[in-house]
């Protein structure tokens, strides 16, 4: 044992027996028996601390090993002699040394911090399972346009995280999320639907399209909100975000001309000269450059959204849906 271990323990501790007597006194006091069971028991990094103790047969080398400061080691010593209303370790010159209740302690702590090492492992495994995977829903625009590039930034960050996306409408990915079967979802509605809370990752506009041929493509003036609402146009079905977003907008709309599951499906179809849709901007990009598709201008109403990431209320994104949505705002 060094020169500073024993001075160390002198100092902290008193002069020999004196210093054992002073500690018994001290324990004493300690609380009476109730309370939860935390209050009772020490916390694993006093227990670490009397096992390297144990171990070392000094508390300066034993603080030295925990990382912490020697009156620190030995502050914490004598919290945990009060708290337990016993002596455990005796200081002297020669260094420290386990009480016999000290030992027994000592015998229960080594047990108590392997079970913690062992619950520590379990927890790490289940966050590596966590981490290997990632449920996402989106909205059939974000699905489409958006989601993709944003996959393929996390995977440079988590290339071991397997991705499985659900595809579908606002109204489903809102379902899909509540229900615990997506880690994050994405939606494109005017609300955020209930039990789930959200943040606003991108916007977005809504246009009115048409076939070249089409008689709005002649117009020369922009259309009004109430001929759009009377006018029967080709339409994402009900519970898209598209849908609901229009809906709000024009309050209320003709009976559609024609329903349809997809935005390639819409596009499709008004390209075809079927009749005038309303779709993203984000999903329209290529038809308008090759202008299968024009756009009709609109006066009189706003036709704008916020795209959402959502997760049900309470349950803030973690690990690789955390870094998923750290994506989709920067």
């Amino acid at each position: 044992m060094s020169r500073d271990d024993r001075t160390d323990d002198w100092t902290d501790g008193g002069t020999g027996d004196q210093g054992g007597r002073e500690t018994a006194s001290a324990v004493g006091a300690a609380s009476t028996p109730g309370g939860g069971l935390s209050h009772r028991v020490p916390d694993l990094g006093a227990l670490e601390l009397l096992l390297a103790v144990a171990r070392l047969g000094s508390l300066g080398r034993a603080a030295r090993e925990v990382g912490i400061t020697q009156p620190a080691a030995s502050s914490r010593i004598r919290s945990m002699e009060r708290q337990l209303g016993v002596a455990l370790v005796d200081r002297s010159p020669r260094g420290s040394q386990l009480t016999d209740a000290g030992a027994l302690v000592t015998d229960w702590a080594r047990r108590v911090v392997e079970a913690a090492e062992a619950f520590d492992a379990g927890a790490q495994a289940l966050r590596d399972r966590r981490d290997s995977r990632l449920r996402v829903a989106a909205s059939m625009t974000i699905a489409e346009y958006l989601l993709p590039g944003w996959l393929i930034a996390l995977r440079a960050q988590r290339p071991d995280t397997a991705v499985s996306l659900i595809a579908g409408n606002s109204t489903v990915v809102a379902e899909r999320v509540l229900v615990g079967e997506a880690d994050l979802g994405f939606v494109e509605g005017v609300s955020v639907p209930s039990g789930l809370d959200s943040v606003v990752i991108a916007h977005d506009r809504l246009i009115v399209v048409t076939a070249p041929g089409h008689a709005w493509a002649r117009r020369r003036r922009a259309l009004d909100a109430g001929e759009l609402a009377g006018t029967p146009l080709i339409l994402r079905e009900k519970g898209s975000g598209t849908r609901q977003v229009l809906d709000a907008a024009l309050g209320g709309l003709a009976r559609p001309l024609i329903e349809l599951s997809s935005t390639t499906a819409v596009k499709a179809s008004a390209a075809s000269g079927a009749g005038p849709a309303v779709l993203s901007e984000l999903a329209l990009g290529e038809e308008l450059s090759a202008r299968r598709l024009v756009e009709i201008p609109v006066e009189g109403v706003l036709l704008s959204r916020d795209l959402r990431a959502v997760w049900p209320v309470g349950h803030r994104p973690t690990g690789p849906a955390r870094d998923l949505l750290a994506l989709t705002r920067g």
